[in-house]
């Protein structure tokens, strides 16, 4: 049975919110895990306690806020509105703020770890090598962490492309824009086109499987360079 065009758009749409989604994601949480697995600031609990917090709410919740939030009378929306951009709600440009929200403990936490295991030794060894901090951090902190950092890529993408609750709440179920490969199985289900709905639901099953091959190949090679 050939993949129909509005599938291919959800697969499409999919594929360039995942792909923003990690990218954003690895420039914003990357500064911000090594500054939760450094500091000795009292916010560091509430900082990690919020970035967290998406793992546990259901995404209905955070879906609602975020909706609110980006709407023309929550904080998001009067700002976007002043700046000319109009609401973010139910539009491709909501669902990555969304994405990114909701992805953010996927990205922190496997940099987080990667950085804490890594210890103070190695920049202290480059402190007295006369390195700058920055230096440092880009050539001996983030080489040492690097496979936190496609542990945390690879984690952020799989999981902006299953979203499903936040993503429908945030943008909605509108073709072209805003409807993902969750949103449109979902589609296909309420229209009983059980068919279509298997071959989506299907290539997010071998998708999955892939994803998990490749972090447990990453655990592997980790364990292996280990003295």
């Amino acid at each position: 049975m050939p993949i129909e065009k509005e599938a291919w758009q959800a697969i499409w749409l999919t594929v360039e919110l995942a792909t923003s989604t990690t990218l954003l994601l690895l420039l914003l949480a990357t500064p911000l895990a090594w500054w939760l697995a450094s500091t000795r600031s009292r916010w560091r609990l509430p900082v990690s306690a919020l970035v967290t917090m998406p793992l546990v709410l259901p995404p209905s919740v955070l879906g609602f806020y975020l909706l609110v939030a980006m709407g023309p009378d929550g904080p998001l929306g009067r700002f976007t509105q002043a700046l000319g951009l109009g609401v973010l709600s139910f539009t491709f440009t909501g669902l990555l703020v969304g994405s990114i929200v909701y992805s953010l403990p996927f990205a922190v936490q496997p940099m987080q770890h990667a950085f804490e295991a890594m210890g103070p030794r190695p920049m202290e060894v480059a402190a007295t090598l006369r390195a700058s901090p920055l230096s440092a951090f880009f050539t001996v902190a983030l080489p040492q962490a690097r496979t936190g950092i496609i542990t945390a890529a690879v984690l952020s993408f799989a999981h902006t492309v299953g979203e499903f609750g936040v993503v429908l709440m945030i943008g909605g179920n509108i073709p072209g824009a805003t409807r993902v490969v969750s949103t449109q199985i979902y589609g296909y289900v309420e229209a009983m086109e059980y068919a279509s709905a298997h071959w989506l639901a299907g290539g997010m099953l071998l998708f999955s499987f892939v994803v998990l091959l490749v972090l447990a190949s990453l655990r592997r090679s980790d364990t292996r360079v280990l003295p």
